[in-house]
């Protein structure tokens, strides 16, 4: 089984200010850091970094060599990227001094996938291997349409929410992480239970990863529903929390592991990311997160 992680790439610009800027307002920032980012190359080093194998697959401006080079460092194969001529993807973030953070992202080379590059990338693989999917690529609807076709277990990540999302078939996915915004986005419901209920109602075959912030995350096939509470750690930067979790609950998983033990893992992997400065740099390596779970931290 390979797992394929067919995603974006960006910059991240950071900016370190007292609050989130609201509309109309100016402040000043304490600082600017760049690093690696985009919730695709997030997730994919975190799926390494949890010890699982996977490449990676989207494209990479002419001032991309730096996510090329984190990526590599990590684990992660980046034989099948692309190159474009075009300026790299990134995103502009600003974090609170309260952890807390809000992001603009420019597509940039994250809109260069087409489906000729889709399918060169797709015949490498074959039934039963993982993909796994966000939504800050363009084609991400051709993408699933001919993973289900292949018969690849389709994972989505359905961020952020636009219009391509409510022209996916979640008939297609396998799985779908998600967050309480997004599902409320998706569903038009309000609380986690109503929406992951009108998920496996609608789509039985779903399963269904809802992460609900502070008070922890849950998981539902339709049958089955497992909880799993934070670990406390004191937030410092939360931006690549959510991909940390992915990335951990998709090797976890490709590992064959019980879902309470995926939980476990993804959310200690998590707690961990929230305590350091920026998006990949805070990703934690599995040994690390293995030895404060044994040490019951």
């Amino acid at each position: 089984m390979k797992i394929l992680n067919f995603g974006s790439c960006n910059i991240d610009y950071v900016y370190s200010l007292d609050h989130i800027v609201e509309v109309g307002e100016t402040e000043m920032g304490d600082k600017l850091e760049v690093f690696s980012g985009g919730k695709g190359l997030n997730q994919s080093i975190a799926t390494a970094r949890a010890g699982a194998e996977i490449y990676h697959a989207g494209c990479i401006g002419f001032d991309g060599d730096m996510l090329l080079d984190v990526m590599s460092e990590s684990g992660v194969n980046t034989s099948l990227i692309k190159r474009v001529d075009s300026k790299n993807g990134h995103a502009i973030i600003q974090v609170s001094a309260k952890g807390e953070n809000s992001i603009f992202l420019y597509a940039g080379s994250n809109a260069a996938v087409t489906r000729d590059y889709v399918d060169s990338v797709l015949e490498r693989f074959e039934r039963g291997d993982i993909l796994l999917l966000q939504n800050e690529i363009s084609q991400v609807e051709y993408i699933v349409e001919r993973a289900y076709e292949m018969g690849m277990s389709v994972i989505l990540n359905p961020s952020p929410i636009n219009e391509t999302i409510y022209k996916i078939d979640f008939n297609m996915l396998e799985y779908l992480i998600l967050n309480e915004v997004e599902a409320r986005a998706i569903t038009g419901l309000d609380t986690p239970d109503e929406c992951i209920g009108y998920l496996c109602s609608k789509y039985p075959k779903l399963k269904v990863m809802l992460t609900l912030g502070a008070d922890g995350c849950v998981f539902s096939d339709g049958k089955e529903k497992y909880y799993q509470p934070i670990f406390k750690a004191e937030a410092v930067d939360t931006t690549a929390a959510g991909d940390t979790f992915t990335g951990y609950f998709v090797a976890e998983l490709s590992r064959g592991k019980d879902i309470p033990t995926v939980l476990k893992t993804a959310s200690m992997a998590s707690a961990i990311a929230v305590s350091r400065m920026g998006a990949a740099p805070s990703i934690p390596e599995f040994t690390e997160v293995y030895e404060r779970l044994e040490k019951g931290e």
